[in-house]
């Protein structure tokens, strides 16, 4: 993380931290992992349209594991992403939704996955070629 320092009118400065992915130990650097790992991006893209329960997200989210799905959700909820509501009842019943800053940071990882899907054809092909000339 950045940071300048600024007179604090008191005894030293005050320092305020200004975020940047691009510093190592910056805590944006692992926020952003968070939401752009593989599973982070389907989990939040998935709660999109709205509360889903464990299973549900399950199978929404095709290939994943329950030990990396349950991983991923603690992750997002821990940051913020993602509110998780236990309900008391037997056998238990736990939703997962979008906070508003998940509901942010899911639209903008959709639009990136939407993306990505649209230009496959166009990686393919360069792979093709790339894989010719090699």
């Amino acid at each position: 993380m950045s940071v300048s320092e600024k007179a604090s009118g008191k005894s030293g400065a005050l320092r305020m931290l200004v975020p940047d992915v691009n510093v190592a130990n910056c805590p944006s650097r692992v926020i952003l992992e968070h939401v752009t790992s593989r599973w982070g991006v389907l989990v939040l893209a998935a709660l999109v349209d709205g509360t889903l329960r464990f299973s549900e997200l399950r199978r929404t989210v095709g290939g994943v594991s329950e030990k990396m799905l349950a991983q991923t959700l603690q992750t997002l909820v821990r940051d913020g992403f993602v509110h998780r509501e236990a309900h008391p009842v037997i056998p238990p019943h736990v939703d997962y939704s979008l906070t508003p800053v998940g509901e942010e940071a899911a639209r903008q990882v959709l639009a990136l996955a939407r993306w990505v899907e649209s230009r496959v054809p166009d990686v393919m092909t360069a792979r093709d070629a790339y894989d010719d000339a090699h």
